[in-house]
């Protein structure tokens, strides 16, 4: 899918509808480590801070299209707070695991340096995916899932709220040369 097929000032005024929610809760979404770092029609970006470990540090960044939103889902990709540069499974680090009735399973998709994705209803990319055909968007649309605050809640719950301890490493990465000075 690509290009814009529904009316801008709708997919706007969802868009609008969508942030106005997620603002009001705002003291709610800081306690969770949300941070809402932009949001300017079509695109929210939105970083997650580590609420359960100290000092809590910015986990992961996602950036959330609206593109012709809600004919077509919101398109959800990981991306490097520093750069916008979208990040892959690998880039992205985080397992996001959650529990189903055949096991523990990935929500987190991604191939090589292909870029990262939520195989979750109400993504753009879930429902854009080959094995997902028969799982239509309009199926799942007006029922929550797709919504800034739905897709937020999954990120932080099985990405950015797993995380409990941290193991650091530390290595003295001076030149030589520096130290003999």
């Amino acid at each position: 899918m690509s290009g814009q097929v529904v009316d801008p000032a709708v997919s706007r005024i969802k868009f609008d509808r969508e942030v106005e929610q997620f603002r009001r809760l705002d003291t709610m979404h800081r306690q969770r480590g949300w941070w809402l770092m932009s949001a300017t029609f079509p695109v929210v970006q939105i970083g997650f801070i580590t609420p359960n470990v100290r000092p809590a540090a910015l986990a992961v960044c996602a950036q959330i299209d609206f593109t012709n939103f809600d004919l077509w889902p919101p398109s959800v990709k990981f991306v490097d707070p520093f750069n916008g540069k979208v990040l892959s499974l690998e880039g992205v680090g985080l397992p996001f695991i959650r529990n189903t009735p055949s096991g523990p399973q990935s929500i987190l998709q991604g191939h090589g340096d292909a870029p990262a994705f939520l195989c979750l209803p109400g993504v753009r990319e879930y429902h854009d995916h080959p094995a997902h055909t028969g799982d239509n968007w309009l199926l799942h649309r007006g029922h929550g899932e797709g919504g800034l605050l739905f897709i937020a809640d999954k990120i932080s719950t099985y990405g950015v709220e797993t995380i409990t301890a941290w193991q650091i490493q530390m290595r003295n990465t001076l030149h030589q040369g520096l130290m003999a000075a």
